[in-house]
């Protein structure tokens, strides 16, 4: 048997570990990824290989936080994909104006970029008040950092070409402060947001929501749980309400795509059919 046989024995009997010993289930995420992240946590703990991790897995009753960490993809930017954020404010946000309350989900929010743009995008469109952001992760860590709204000021100016791009209507800098290589957003913009730990692997429906925000976070799961978590939208949106997914992710051969109607194929926006 060869060494990476024998790796892939022991990616399965961590999945199961962790599973048993801690609660978190990732036996549905594809595998290849999975282990390239999973060998990243052993090394960064210095550990030879995945079956080195075992032992502290089963004993150690505080390692759940570090793997979720490290097995968990906190990455996102402003205004990433500003085409898709350009699409919300001239076609999706108008239609939700029509209702007199505004609740949004967005799941997998990692360190809160797109939340922040979220906030900024109804606050340009006048639709605060009504509004509500619900933003979730399973990673703990991921949404303090998330909460706290500091970022790198390497990536301004990716920030705010993408601002710009999406029709964004002041300057950017009028939503943060800059001290130092920081940036910290505006408090004012989470006035209207709810930061919670919510697994989209485990949990149920969080919210009746009239917009789901879930970008590149099914890419790393397999079918049957992308077909889970879809119906979970499917059951949490209203009827109308609007499903946002990432750029390498779509609802073609889902098991719900019948339930859906494509709003833009291009920057993924679908719209809960009326009959559904």
């Amino acid at each position: 048997m060869s060494d990476t046989d024998v790796e892939d024995i022991a990616l399965e009997v961590f999945i199961q570990s962790v599973r048993l010993r801690h609660g978190y289930d990732f036996s549905g995420y594809a595998r290849a990824s999975l282990k390239r992240r999973v060998v990243e946590l052993a090394r960064s703990l210095s550990l030879p290989n995945i079956g080195a991790l075992l032992p502290q897995v089963l004993y150690d009753d505080d390692i759940a936080r570090t793997i979720v960490a490290h097995l968990s993809v906190p990455v996102s930017a402003l205004f990433r994909d500003p085409e898709v954020f350009g699409r919300l404010k001239h076609d999706v946000l108008p239609v939700l104006a029509s209702w007199p309350r505004i609740n949004i989900w967005q799941a997998g929010c990692a360190h809160g970029e797109e939340v922040y743009s979220l906030a900024i995008l109804l606050s340009e469109a006048g639709l605060t008040s009504r509004s509500q952001i619900y933003a979730t992760d399973f990673n703990d860590h991921a949404l303090e950092r998330a909460a706290e709204g500091i970022f790198d000021s390497r990536h301004l100016d990716d920030y705010q070409q993408n601002y710009r791009l999406a029709g964004g209507q002041g300057a950017l800098s009028d939503y943060y402060h800059a001290r130092y290589d920081l940036v910290r957003m505006r408090r004012e913009l989470l006035d209207r947001v709810v930061f919670a730990h919510h697994n989209l692997v485990t949990d149920g429906v969080f919210a009746e929501a009239h917009l789901i925000l879930c970008r590149n976070v099914l890419i790393y799961f397999t079918q049957p749980l992308k077909d889970r978590v879809l119906e979970l939208f499917a059951d949490s949106l209203v009827r109308g309400g609007y499903l946002v997914l990432g750029s390498k992710e779509t609802l073609r051969f889902s098991a719900v795509a019948h339930r859906f109607e494509a709003v833009s194929e291009d920057d993924r926006i679908y719209r809960l059919a009326s009959q559904s």
